[in-house]
């Protein structure tokens, strides 16, 4: 790798000690940095409209020659006002510019132009106010746009680019072998950079962006199966394989073919001397908890301790409560472990589970400090992992010797991208629901409907019943919404003025997140208003009606994971969509919530469907942070990159030889500190 890429941007001209700390607040430091700040977007000087013919109050682009400028004016609040005549050859407009003697002195009468910007006025006189402009005669017609902060302007930020690239001269250094590059038809790097920045046009733009997104997503798919292949240490918990009929035959019901598949994965990745590093996926209500369960009883057998970690104090008790309904009439002696346990208590139970006198023991982030100990741990499970940092995960799979490790997730993820998520694991899927489970009737309506749909809710509550209404957002400063805060009393007040009506989002302390979630799972509250936070969240059995306003705002993936809060009791469940937005796309995303419950096939509907965007969120998962490509647009080149890495790791599995050495420097950029003990 050309070491001028590591040098800080302050080697750059025109760049200081002051400018650089606005750069570093877009996280810019270094000048490969630099060149990695890609433009959010592009405009094309290519299609201009006719002055006469340009929308109004609509971005458009229009050329004209600089005819005449005017004299400056300065108001009284101190802004200067530069203005110049254009024309098109048919029609004139006035260019208006603010504050921005520099820029105006910059431009030439009798030069052509391309501008881009929202054109105002009427018939008569046509205006235009701080365009973004292009001089013709340079020969470009694309402009990117950047991400910026204060103290950095486009232009400042144009220019550094142009720096960077003048610095490294005409080779930068190629991290892909020549035979990835001929199979793959990609530009080399230098082109990329250079087209990603400066295009001539939408074509050599879209070659450069190729080649940038297939060296991103080539690069985390090596990075996460160089994670998977660096996990298969020694175990110090080889398991030996028994029968486990018994905890079949205990539970009152029976286990889907599925459940019994993944348990029957599980164990036998537990009696491999390399640790299990397995995750099973599963829709909201596939019963992941019996499988755990399953893995638990088999640990138990061989002699070992089991820890499992939930993100939430209620939680851990949700799970601990089932865990010892199924384990402890087979012998299994079970704990729960969390922060509000009494001090006194708490160290007493410590000194048990590090005697062994527990054999599961559930908890939450109390689990990992330092003063728990395990006397044999062999089985770690982790719920709902993107909630925990690595470190948290690390330090519970660090007090036994390498033990097995199960990771259990509620959100359903395209099967083209499992790998790419939970590339390190190997992956579980349990397909099939349990019988009894009720399928929750699902409506769409627009908010002429709402009082309707309230009075449905209300019969529902007559019936004992409670219910969940979801908002989709908090902030006071959302005009367009209103605060849930507020929603919320006005429903107390109002429409449910004789219900006891709760309120949860993200802002409440957790304590009292607890507390409001306990009261509606004891049946303290009737009505639970509340925002995403209940997404992956507790089992209220009780709980048969949910309403979501502005449903339109929501991926179809979070939609279906917050209905998944109701239909887990006996009871028939229903959940309504309400929105105001009937446009096709809108129609067509609510009907597919309506038509299907199956997880799997909506999260594939939601990755054709959902435009640029973080589908999934990504960096909940514990991804390293992309700079360019993106999962849902990107599928395509992600299938491409996944077939390349496996053939590059078919033939050199360490990346050790000399022709990978350009991607083994990418992989430890791209991962940092994950890959630095690999």
């Amino acid at each position: 790798m050309s070491p001028e890429l590591d040098k800080p941007i302050t080697y750059l001209k025109g760049i200081g000690p002051k400018k650089s700390e606005s750069y570093k607040k877009l996280g810019i430091e270094t000048v490969y940095d630099l060149l990695y700040h890609f433009p959010r977007r592009y405009i094309d000087f290519n299609s201009p409209v006719p002055i006469a013919e340009a929308p109004r109050d609509e971005p458009c682009v229009i050329r004209a020659t600089l005819v005449k400028k005017l004299s400056a004016a300065v108001l009284r609040s101190g802004m200067s006002i530069f203005k110049a005549v254009m024309t098109d050859g048919q029609s004139d407009i006035t260019l208006i510019m603010f504050n921005n003697k520099f820029g105006f002195d910059m431009l030439k009468v009798g030069q052509e132009y391309s501008l881009y910007g929202k054109v105002t006025g009427d018939l008569v006189r046509k205006e235009i106010s701080s365009p973004l402009m292009l001089d013709m005669s340079t020969g470009e017609s694309v402009e990117p746009v950047y991400l910026l902060t204060e103290g950095i302007n486009q232009f400042a930020l144009r220019q550094a680019e142009r720096n960077a690239l003048g610095l490294l001269g005409d080779f930068i250094y190629e991290p892909l072998p020549k035979w990835v590059m001929k199979e793959y038809q990609l530009c080399s790097l230098t082109y990329a950079l250079e087209n990603i920045h400066f295009p001539k046009d939408m074509n050599t733009c879209a070659i450069a962006k190729k080649r940038l997104v297939f060296d991103e997503l080539l690069t985390l798919s090596l990075g996460m199966r160089l994670l998977k292949s660096r996990s298969r240490e020694q175990s110090g918990c080889v398991m030996k394989q028994c029968d486990i009929t018994e905890f079949y035959s205990s539970l009152p019901f029976e286990l889907t073919g599925a459940q019994k598949r993944a348990i029957g994965e599980v164990t036998a990745d537990m009696c491999k001397q390399s640790p299990m590093n397995r995750l099973v996926q599963g829709d909201v209500g596939s019963g992941k908890t019996a499988v755990a369960a399953g893995a638990a009883y088999f640990a138990f057998l061989n002699s070992f301790q089991t820890a499992m970690m939930a993100p939430t104090e209620i939680l851990a008790t949700q799970h601990y409560e089932t865990l010892s309904g199924f384990l402890e009439p087979l012998g299994v002696k079970c704990a729960l472990l969390t922060g509000s346990i009494p001090a006194k208590k708490k160290a007493a139970l410590k000194e048990q589970i590090a005697d062994g006198e527990y054999s599961v023991v559930v908890g939450t982030h109390a689990l990992v400090q330092n003063s728990t100990q395990f006397k044999k741990l062999g089985l770690v499970i982790t719920d709902e992992q993107h909630r925990f940092g690595v470190k948290q995960r690390a330090a519970l799979s660090d007090k036994g010797e390498n033990p097995h490790r199960l990771v259990m997730s509620a959100t359903p993820i395209p099967r083209t991208l499992a790998l790419m998520i939970y590339g390190d694991l190997d992956l579980s899927i349990l397909d099939e629901m349990p019988k009894g489970r009720q399928k929750t009737e699902t409506y769409a309506v627009t908010g002429k409907l709402r009082e309707r749909a309230f009075g449905f809710v209300k019969g529902e509550l007559d019936k004992g019943r409670q219910a969940y209404i979801v908002c989709p957002m908090i902030e006071e400063s959302d005009s367009d919404l209103i605060s849930v805060k507020k929603y919320s009393q006005e429903l107390a007040e109002g429409a449910f003025s004789g219900y006891e009506v709760g309120l949860l989002h993200g802002k409440l302390p957790p304590d009292k997140k607890e507390k409001v979630m306990r009261d509606f799972k004891d049946k303290k509250t009737d009505i639970l208003v509340s925002t995403t936070v209940i997404e992956v969240g507790v089992d209220v059995p009780n709980a048969t009606v949910m309403v979501i306003e502005n449903a339109d705002r929501f991926g179809l993936s979070q939609l279906h994971q917050l209905r998944g809060r109701v239909g887990r009791g006996e009871y028939s469940s229903f959940c309504i969509l309400i929105t105001d937005n009937v446009s096709e796309e809108s129609r067509s995303r609510l009907k597919i919530m309506s038509k299907t419950s199956d997880g799997f096939v909506i999260s594939e509907e939601d990755l054709k469907m959902r435009g640029p965007g973080d589908f999934f969120g990504s960096r909940q998962h514990g991804l390293p942070k992309l700079r360019i490509a993106d999962m849902s647009e990107d599928i395509e080149i992600l299938r491409k990159a996944q077939l390349c890495a496996e053939e590059i790791l078919r033939r050199d599995e360490k990346l050790t030889t000399p022709e990978n050495k350009g991607l083994r420097e990418l992989i430890d950029r791209l991962f940092e500190d994950d890959m630095s003990q690999n």
